[in-house]
């Protein structure tokens, strides 16, 4: 595996970090859960990841999100979120809100179109992250920051890649039985080792893996115990009032993400646009991923008291919110070298090669609709 070399305050901080991760398995009798160690390796303070002083998006970081390709995105978002917003309430909350572009570009379209926005709330771990959005959202003055869950919220919710980057169990199948991948020392490097998996461990498997006593031996996968935290926590939130939550993410229904040639599972580490499997390289410096399982975030929502109200590819919801009209109104189709980066910006979000099919949406909620050209593009029957 080649990589691009950090420099020597990465590895620094890097190195302290490993220190401090070390020291956590030795304060729980040699082994953590990958679980802890991922949310070590990314939510650390000062040192984690997304809390530590590096760019994380763009050319400078380590990899792109959609709203960092077209402005376009943003403005499909804010079509769907203005009739949401109009049967619950003037507000939206943005997790991990990223540059601050994806907020920018939604408060810009709704105003265009005369919607106003009382409150835009932002949740954002990064302080590397939340001093850009600062810098990018300076002329919004609704946009305020949290640091924690509303007591209560009506309006819309925006999670645009957040499931995905919130820590997940390892598990393995073994011979007699599945394991829980723990997370040691060995000569001074991280290890992985088997342990049997505690009660609530093992009913997130029985309840997310399909079949699961039926995949072949050494089959190694996630479950999302975390995310399906975050979905509970967003019923709470949303209680007997009204709004939705609009996820989207790549990942699979659990009868597509636990197929038996995906042996391997997805976790997945991004460093300077680079994409590797290895979480226990330079901890702290790089992304530590795994595809959403949306059968399990719908089945969150729906104990925690939520309705599904859609799920589909991020194809179908950006065309359904009219994101290929957007393209034309924004851009004359005559002039090539304005239209041009933009069709092929919307191509790269849309396209099944591209993110079109490996992304979904799923939006849960409650006492709204969803438009009806949404509605019909549901696949909720396929979780």
């Amino acid at each position: 595996m080649t990589l691009p070399v950090p420099d020597s305050d990465a590895l620094a901080a890097s190195h302290a970090l490993q220190n401090l991760i070390a020291a956590e398995i030795a304060r729980h009798d040699g082994a953590l859960s990958f679980t802890r160690f991922m949310e070590m390796a990314l939510y650390a303070p000062g040192l984690g990841y997304y809390t530590g002083g590096a760019s994380k998006l763009g050319a400078a970081g380590d990899f792109v999100t959609a709203p960092e390709i077209s402005s376009l995105f943003g403005a499909a978002l804010a079509r769907v979120a203005a009739p949401i917003m109009a049967q619950s309430a003037p507000a939206i909350l943005e997790f991990g809100a990223g540059t601050g572009k994806l907020a920018r570009d939604v408060l810009t379209a709704l105003a265009a179109d005369g919607v106003h926005v009382d409150s835009y709330a932002i949740m954002e771990l990064s302080g590397e992250l939340r001093a850009r959005q600062q810098e990018a959202l300076q002329d919004f003055p609704q946009v305020r920051w949290l640091d924690d869950f509303p007591a209560s919220f009506d309006g819309v919710v925006l999670a645009n890649e957040v499931l995905d980057a919130m820590p997940v169990a390892l598990v393995r199948k073994d011979a007699d039985g599945w394991r829980e991948l723990m997370v040691t020392v060995e000569e001074g490097e991280f290890a992985y080792l088997p342990r049997a998996p505690g009660d609530e461990l093992a009913a997130h498997i029985a309840r997310q893996i399909p079949d699961a006593d039926l995949l072949p031996d050494a089959y190694l996968t996630e479950v999302h115990p975390v995310a399906c935290g975050f979905m509970a926590s967003l019923a709470r939130m949303f209680g007997k009032g009204k709004g939705a939550a609009i996820l989207l993410d790549y990942g699979f229904p659990a009868h597509e993400y636990y197929l038996d040639q995906r042996i391997g599972g997805t976790l997945m580490c991004h460093y300077r646009h680079h994409a590797h499997p290895e979480p226990f390289y330079l901890p702290g410096l790089q992304d530590i991923t795994a595809h959403v399982d949306f059968t399990a975030m719908a089945l969150a929502a729906q104990d925690a008291g939520l309705e599904v109200l859609a799920y589909m590819n991020q194809a179908s919801f950006l065309l359904g919110a009219g994101i290929g009209e957007l393209l034309l109104q924004r851009h004359d189709p005559s002039d090539l070298l304005g239209y041009l980066p933009q069709s092929g910006a919307l191509q790269k979000l849309v396209s099944p090669a591209e993110m079109g099919e490996l992304f979904k949406v799923l939006v849960v909620g409650n006492g709204v609709a969803l438009p009806d050209v949404l509605v019909r593009a549901d696949r909720s029957h396929r979780l």
